[in-house]
């Protein structure tokens, strides 16, 4: 069979396979399986175990297990919700406990005294033993021997109505007509034998249905080598996708911003500091890329207080010189109205209007910010509101997006295409801004369509922040350093965080937490801000706290990112176990901007989990943000860290960064031949992975 007879059988509808009607071509196109190709890279999220039955007494917590066991007492409870319990034992002599919240009577009844059960599930604490929660089972019949698997049993990702077993079926069905290797593989045969890569077609057979000799332990971590050769693939398939989607925008025309520099050196001469030598480097890089013709796509990280907002400005006033407008666009608006306040700061003075766009301004306010955008108001600061219907720009050249993760794919290509000057056929600059830094690894891949700067060098004067994690039961010790430190005329912050995502009992935790303060701080004057309050509210406390009005401010994680004021030494963050490094390490921030001895203290409520406890023991070793955004990676995965479901970016279906990184040389190496010698094959692969997705390209 040819590739092309292959790509013919994979490009099959699903609703050709044996059994497969409408209902069910609904629920795998909801999954975005059309094609026969996509049942084949349908691949398991993870494997379970049911090769073998373990003793009660072996089980261990957070292990995945299969046990069998005669039903010894249930108990039906009412008291919060109902519930049911089930003790069951083997001959071990020791008792596992069953629960279900979700239950009914035959259940219940087929759940008697004396049953034995077959049961499968995830292994967890509960008061003086071991239980299961909502465990797969079955009941036995009396003397009936366990059948068991004779190998792994994979478990996909799937939707509601579509079970584990159906979605199997139509996968072996799928697999049925997987061609030969000749016929699926699309990197060149040298390609494949000087990097070394196995057969895909094994690789496939083996991921769905692992032989009963299969490395188990491989299998279950991801490192077995017929995984390995997929995601090589998924991530040379990306690769390509970036690299193609950066080769189509800098394809189209962008006005040159090459000024003569007169508002930059009037800038420049006006700050009360000079450029450190990482934003010189990086201002330079930004200044090249403008003066193009073709768009610059530039990313500039830097840790928290680096400095990357004065390279920003410098860049909007290139474009300013150059007669184009200015977006510059946040995602939260405290965020964006400290942009707002430093871009006034430095511009105005020099004449430059910077004008504001933001979702609360209604009426006649809007309509006039609106109508001078639209006018050529050269600097627009706002956050998605510039985005919406209406918002026109008369020569918009050059888009600033800060924290970029936070914004989907779709939301920052309608501010693009806001800019594009379809009379001239040009598409507007775009420098992209974080502060969360990036591990190399997520560089070399998720950004594969932007250049990458590093700001990595802090301004000088800036002292390291020690950091010592605390329990909840020291709790008034915390509160008694507090009201030394504001004795001594230094500032605080009590961070609070929830792990639910309601920015209401977000609000109601700071007000406890203010009350708390405000009884036990008598003698010091207590803040508070949280994203309930009006916006004006907010800006009000912060100008008090800035002021030296307030010794402490109770706050949300709206302070995250944005927030200066240099007298504040002291950072207290509450349940900080329940906070990933990147938010932590963000927070912490906000201290150790003046010169004086800045600490954090992370309260903890015991017991740490495994997870926790390294979070909390990186924080207090390092300050430095490109260790933790590596340490991140390899606690959260990518996609945590990039924030991939709300960007819309690839999630990877086998791959995985931290653990993948290896192949990133050979995966970039074998991208730039494939592109260059054998384009047609790049498509293909694009087409295999990521399907319906490519949509996305233009981003």
């Amino acid at each position: 069979m040819s590739v092309a007879a292959a790509t013919d059988a994979g490009a099959q509808s699903v609703s050709k396979l044996p059994g497969v009607g409408p209902a069910l071509e609904a629920l795998l196109h909801k999954l975005g399986l059309e094609r026969v190709q996509d049942l084949w890279f349908h691949l398991p999220l993870r494997y379970e175990d049911r090769t073998s039955v373990t003793p009660i007494a072996a089980l261990r917590t957070g292990q995945s297990a299969q046990v069998v066991g005669t039903v010894e007492a249930v108990e039906r409870g009412f008291r919060y919700r109902p519930q049911l319990k089930v003790a069951i034992s083997d001959d071990s002599r020791q008792t596992l406990q069953l629960r279900f919240f979700h239950f009914n009577r035959a259940q219940a009844e087929q759940l008697a005294v004396g049953a034995r059960l077959l049961c499968f599930g995830e292994v967890r604490h509960a008061g003086q033993g071991l239980e299961m929660v909502h465990p797969q089972y079955r009941r036995l019949a009396a003397g009936e021997d366990v059948a068991l698997e004779d190998r792994l049993s994979p478990v996909y990702p799937t939707t509601e109505g579509l079970g584990q077993k159906r979605l199997a079926g139509v996968v072996a069905k799928a697999l049925a007509l997987l061609p030969p290797e000749s016929a699926l593989e699309l990197i060149p045969h040298d390609l494949c034998a000087s990097h070394g890569l196995a057969s895909l077609r094994d690789a496939l057979l083996t991921v769905h249905r692992p032989p009963p000799d299969a490395r188990l332990d491989l299998l279950l971590h991801g490192r077995h080598p017929a995984q390995q050769r997929l995601a090589f693939e998924e991530l040379l398939t990306q690769h390509l996708s970036l690299k193609r989607m950066r080769a189509a925008v800098q394809r189209r025309k962008a006005p040159r911003l090459a000024a003569a520099g007169v508002l930059r050196e009037r800038l420049l001469a006006s700050l009360p500091f000079a450029l450190t030598g990482a934003q010189g480097r990086v201002d330079a890089e930004v200044r090249r890329d403008l003066a193009q013709a073709s768009p610059m796509l530039r990313l500039v990280q830097g840790d928290v207080g680096s400095g990357k907002t004065v390279v920003a400005a410098l860049a909007a006033l290139a474009a300013v010189e150059s007669g184009r407008q200015v977006a510059l666009m946040a995602p939260t608006e405290l965020l964006a109205e400290q942009h707002l306040r430093n871009f006034r700061h430095w511009l105005t003075p020099l004449g430059v209007e910077v004008e504001w766009l933001a979702g609360k301004q209604q009426g006649r306010a809007r309509e006039a910010a609106m109508r001078r955008v639209a006018e050529g108001a050269p600097v627009t600061v706002g956050t998605h509101a510039l985005m919406q219907e209406g918002v026109g720009f008369a020569r918009l050249g050059l888009v600033i997006v800060d924290e970029q993760h936070r914004f989907g794919v779709q939301q920052r290509l309608a501010l693009h295409d806001k800019g594009a000057d379809h009379g001239r056929g040009e598409v507007p600059h775009q420098l992209v801004l974080t502060a969360t830094p990036i591990p190399r690894t997520l560089a070399m891949s998720a950004y594969a369509d932007l250049d990458v700067s590093a700001i990595d060098e802090l301004p000088p004067g800036r002292t390291p922040v020690q950091t010592v994690a605390v329990s909840n039961a020291r709790r008034a010790e915390v509160i008694e350093r507090i009201r030394v430190a504001c004795a001594e005329g230094r500032q605080a912050y009590w961070v609070c965080t929830l792990i639910e995502e309601s920015e209401q009992l977000r609000a109601q935790a700071a007000e406890v937490a203010h009350a708390e303060l405000s009884a036990a701080l008598a003698d010091c004057k207590v803040g508070l801000i949280h994203g309930r309050l009006k916006s004006k509210d907010k800006q009000a406390v912060m100008d008090a706290f800035k002021a030296g009005e307030l010794a402490v401010l109770v706050a949300t994680t709206v302070i995250e990112v944005g927030v200066d004021v240099p007298n504040a030494s002291l950072m207290v963050i509450e349940n900080s176990e329940r906070l990933g490094l990147a938010q932590l390490h963000q927070l912490r921030g906000r201290v150790g901007r003046g010169a004086v001895a800045s600490n954090c203290v992370l309260l903890y409520q015991p017991p740490l989990g495994q997870l926790a406890r390294e979070r909390l023991a990186v924080m207090r070793e390092t300050n430095d943000g490109f260790r933790i955004a590596e340490k991140d990676l390899e606690l959260r995965g990518p996609g945590e860290v990039l924030g991939t479901r709300q960007t819309g970016q690839l999630s990877f279906r086998i791959a995985d960064l931290s653990r993948d990184a290896h192949l990133l040389p050979a995966v970039q190496q074998v991208g730039e031949r494939l592109l260059a010698e054998h384009p047609r094959a790049a498509e293909l692969l694009i087409a295999r992975w990521i399907g319906g997705a490519a949509r996305y390209a233009r981003a």
